[in-house]
């Protein structure tokens, strides 16, 4: 956090605290059960955390090495959120096939260690798991009867962005990437990598519902942008071949898009009443060192893109249901006191916009737009944008969970 305030950013950050960090910091990238000591280091470090101000703790366990934790350390580490009432946000870990699997442990997590629970940009992935939207909502309203506090939030987009390594099973990752490509080189292996692999690009819907949306190889800067499907063919390359370059040539360090998801599912879970707005999305400028790839358009146009197409056009939400779910609710969840509304003595956090003309204008193939009828961002009190022309100088800082 003091690191932080010495940048003096644009915008203001909060942070929760990762368990996946934390494992990987304590445990590594090894898939074993964590020691009874372990454990007890790793709950002391999440106290550490909450006591500096962190708004929560959070978890990927789709990723490595959090997808390694069990049930049981989740709720250890989970348990000092309890007496403040602070959230447990999870990536859960898995949307698809086993997504009401996940949504069980998710909830189990949350009753476990007594805490609230959030479950991060919740979706179901595939044709086939649409349908599932409706028992998922019975299991959550079951467990908040059951007083087990359970929201959760979603960005406007049919399409999420993640690595590309996510396509490969959880357990061909273990040990880190290292151990993920000597994997794919072990002959008595690779074939049952493979066949997972592309058990999910099924499920997805095909190669061109991947989108590369970053790598690092320079060599490869072709590819930002493309759809695997395409790219893979224009180079005379079988998709799953190309896809193991990429990985390779960037040592894992590439990013994708996949397109998965339903629009009917989407707008429910942005009007569901327990649902809130979140953009899972890197903030970027279009200009200078954050210009690169072809990132997820979200990380410029999810806040005004729910008010233009979910509100004004498509009429889900009402506008002040909308600003609701972008603003006091999300900040009460995660303890930012002052933030969130306009009141006398909070801090002035404050975006003008037009109704009637707010629209996100990023897209998935040109996503370095700033929105339209938005002419005003004050942070902390200082005018931090006007007409499209940013400050130079940052009025943003840490802020921590009271």
């Amino acid at each position: 956090f003091a690191s932080v305030d010495k940048l003096a950013p644009g915008p203001n950050v909060a942070s929760m605290v990762g368990l996946g960090e934390i494992r990987g910091e304590v445990i590594g990238d090894q898939d074993r059960p964590a020691t009874a000591d372990e454990v007890k280091t790793m709950t002391a470090m999440v106290e550490s955390a909450l006591r500096d101000g962190a708004c929560g703790a959070s978890s990927g366990l789709e990723y490595t090495p959090g997808a390694f934790a069990s049930l049981d350390e989740l709720i250890a580490l989970c348990r000092p959120l309890a007496s403040r009432r602070l959230p447990y946000a999870t990536h859960m870990r898995n949307e698809d096939d086993r997504v009401i699997e996940a949504i069980d442990e998710s909830i189990a997590v949350a009753r476990g260690a007594g805490c609230p629970l959030q479950i991060s940009h919740l979706k179901t992935q595939g044709p086939r798991n649409w349908p599932k939207l409706d028992k998922i909502f019975t299991l959550i309203e079951a467990a908040r009867e059951a007083r087990t506090d359970v929201a959760f939030d979603r960005y406007p987009y049919v399409a999420y962005a993640t690595g590309l390594t996510n396509l490969f099973p959880v357990w061909s990752r273990d040990g880190g990437i290292d151990g993920f490509f000597a994997r794919l080189d072990d002959s008595s292996v690779a074939p049952r990598i493979r066949q997972e692999m592309l058990a999910k690009v099924e499920l997805i819907g095909g190669w061109d519902n991947v989108q590369i949306s970053g790598v690092r190889a320079t060599e490869d800067r072709d590819a930002e942008g493309k759809r695997l499907g395409a790219y893979a063919s224009a180079h005379g390359l079988n998709p799953f071949d190309a896809t193991v370059g990429l990985l390779r040539r960037s040592h894992g360090n590439v990013g994708m898009l996949g397109y998965a998801m339903s629009e009917e599912n989407l707008e429910r879970i942005l009007a569901h009443p327990f649902g809130m707005v979140c953009s899972d999305g890197g903030g970027f400028a279009i200009d200078g060192p954050t210009r690169k790839g072809s990132p997820h358009p979200r990380g410029a146009g999810t806040f005004p893109r729910i008010l233009a197409r979910y509100v004004r056009e498509r009429k889900a939400l009402t506008l002040p249901q909308a600003i609701r779910k972008m603003t006091s609710l999300p900040a009460s969840r995660v303890h930012l006191a002052d933030r969130g509304r306009i009141a006398a003595g909070l801090a002035a956090d404050v975006v003008l916009f037009d109704p009637a003309t707010v629209a996100d204008k990023a897209t998935f193939d040109a996503p370095f737009q700033y929105p339209a009828g938005i002419p005003i961002v004050i942070v902390n009190g200082v005018v931090a944008l006007r007409d499209g022309q940013r400050s130079t100088i940052g009025s943003g800082r840490a802020i921590r969970a009271s």
